[in-house]
């Protein structure tokens, strides 16, 4: 079943619909746990005042660093992932999904909050999420919700790694997630994290609706070696389009998918035992990855493999099986559309898009573009390259992309295997002249353009920048104001990506819906 969707248009005001005095009267007057109550938009799951009885207990779980189209289902035949191949044909497979970040800590404050990072103040990795920003768990804990977070870090609680930012953050109670949820641990390793999962399902009171957030380490760096008993060979890869081909690059990309395939076996345990304690047939599961790939052009960048991630969605009797969409849809969509499907109204402060109705297969109007940006990485360390600090923002339509880089003047280096020995072989082979005049602009220009304008149907490697070309100037306009008239609205701290004076034509000037 393919659904695409309606692509609809709105208008400037409406895009900035929240505004202050909006959402200072809404905080002020709001008194926790009052959301109001509405009904879901497949008008099958009644609710009858808070009483839990027939709303749909949730399940996000994520991977960490995990890239899209790394799942079998995706039509990629390398990768051995059984049990999330099937769990796609049991519900919807969506294959415009975005994050609005390609670091793990402002992508995760968005999936949690419906809004972007540079709103919430969440640009800067270290950061911890304000008290005064509301998650989506804690409007369903105030409703009749048990909710909790478990497994590798929720990272939301600020990056304080010496004893005087320890100190500075219990003077100021700056970690709040605790105070947000029901249950809030965390675990590393598959092992560890089935078991806390198992620990909160045991834990959930009789008769009450639950939400968790379920978080994996796979296949966040380091790789390991013989992540499974049968690892994926190296030699019978297929590389990505984008990637220089050596024998060090190729056994790294095969730990990459080894990783995600013991995720995938964790996964099939999840889903089991969701099916043992009787809880599956109520229960949406969702999984997607946090952020894109800690490979060529992905985490840290905007490119495809940083922002572009899977999703896939099942819910029993409501998703049809064996849907796919191509509509665009941003991590910050998630919290809107789980409150939604909880019989709940968002937050007047959201951003996000729900999606219910695409799940129930209702007419849905969806987005023109989703957005994302780039900035500070890591808890520690100074800015001494792209790896650890970079200031970018993009904006994604149906067709295009493009990329703004406040920080041209520096080159690209990637996040998480700078020091790994098959980068450095990469190195040493441009310095040596030994890399395609191709290879070696992509990845060892000493400079960046500031506008980057990629058409991702014809160019899905994103190689060929079409910024300045005269053919292309109608495209670039439009997504140049959109992502200006966004970083308004967000109250973005990075000058805008227009020359002093400039002025948005009215044919192209965009107004579409976000």
């Amino acid at each position: 079943m393919k659904i695409t969707g309606h692509i609809g248009k709105r208008k400037t005001s409406d895009i900035g619909s929240n505004s202050m005095l909006d959402r200072r009267d809404f905080l002020s007057t709001l008194v926790l746990g009052t959301a109001a109550i509405t009904i879901t938009p497949c008008d099958l799951q009644a609710v009858d005042g808070l009483s839990g009885a027939k709303r749909p207990n949730i399940i996000l779980v994520l991977s960490d660093d995990h890239g899209f189209p790394h799942v079998g289902c995706y039509g990629n035949p390398d990768i051995k992932t059984p049990n999330l191949d099937k769990f796609a044909s049991q519900g919807m497979r969506f294959d415009r999904a975005y994050v609005m970040c390609p670091q793990c800590v402002p992508s995760r404050a968005t999936i949690m909050t419906g809004r972007s990072p540079v709103r919430i103040a969440m640009t800067r990795f270290s950061a911890p999420l304000p008290m005064d920003v509301r998650t989506y768990p804690e409007v369903l804990r105030t409703n009749g919700y048990f909710t909790g977070v478990a497994g590798r870090t929720y990272h939301l609680d600020g990056g304080a790694r010496t004893p005087e930012m320890n100190e500075f953050f219990d003077k100021h109670e700056l970690r709040t997630f605790e105070k947000r949820v029901d249950f809030c641990k965390t675990a590393s390793g598959g092992p560890a994290i089935l078991e806390q999962y198992r620990e909160f399902l045991d834990t959930v009171p009789k008769n009450k609706p639950f939400f968790l957030q379920l978080c994996f380490n796979d296949p966040h760096r380091p790789l390991d070696k013989n992540a499974i008993p049968q690892p994926h060979d190296p030699v019978k890869l297929k590389l990505p389009a984008h990637y220089p081909d050596t024998q060090l690059i190729r056994e790294d990309f095969a730990r990459y998918y080894d990783e995600i395939s013991r995720f995938d076996s964790d996964f099939g345990k999840v889903m089991e035992e969701l099916e043992k304690r009787g809880l599956a047939q109520n229960t949406i599961v969702a999984f997607m990855g946090d952020n894109g790939c800690s490979q060529f052009r992905g985490k840290g960048t905007l490119y495809e493999f940083g922002i572009h991630v899977p999703l896939l969605v099942r819910w029993p009797g409501i998703v049809k099986a064996e849907a796919t969409t191509d509509v665009l849809v941003s991590a910050e969509d998630l919290a809107p559309t789980f409150l939604e499907v909880a019989g709940l109204k968002p937050l007047p402060e959201m951003t996000g898009v729900s999606f219910a109705k695409l799940l129930c297969s209702e007419p849905f109007e969806g987005r023109k573009y989703v957005f994302a940006e780039r900035g500070a990485h890591g808890s520690g360390g100074l800015p001494q390259n792209s790896a650890a600090f970079d200031l970018s923002r993009c904006v994604v339509s149906k067709t295009h992309k493009f990329i703004y880089n406040a920080l041209w003047q520096i080159p690209y280096t990637p996040v998480d295997f700078n020091g790994d020995q098959f980068w450095k072989e990469l190195e040493e082979m441009n310095a040596s002249g030994k890399l395609s005049p191709e290879i070696s602009r992509i990845y060892f220009s000493p400079t960046r353009p500031m506008i980057e304008l990629y058409d991702l149907e014809k160019d899905p490697r994103e190689f060929e920048n079409l910024a300045g070309k005269p053919e292309f100037a109608g495209i670039e306009h439009e997504l140049k104001w959109a992502l200006t008239e966004w970083m308004i609205m967000e109250r973005d701290f990075l000058p805008l990506p227009v020359p002093a004076g400039a002025k948005a034509g009215r044919k192209n000037k965009a107004k579409g819906k976000k």
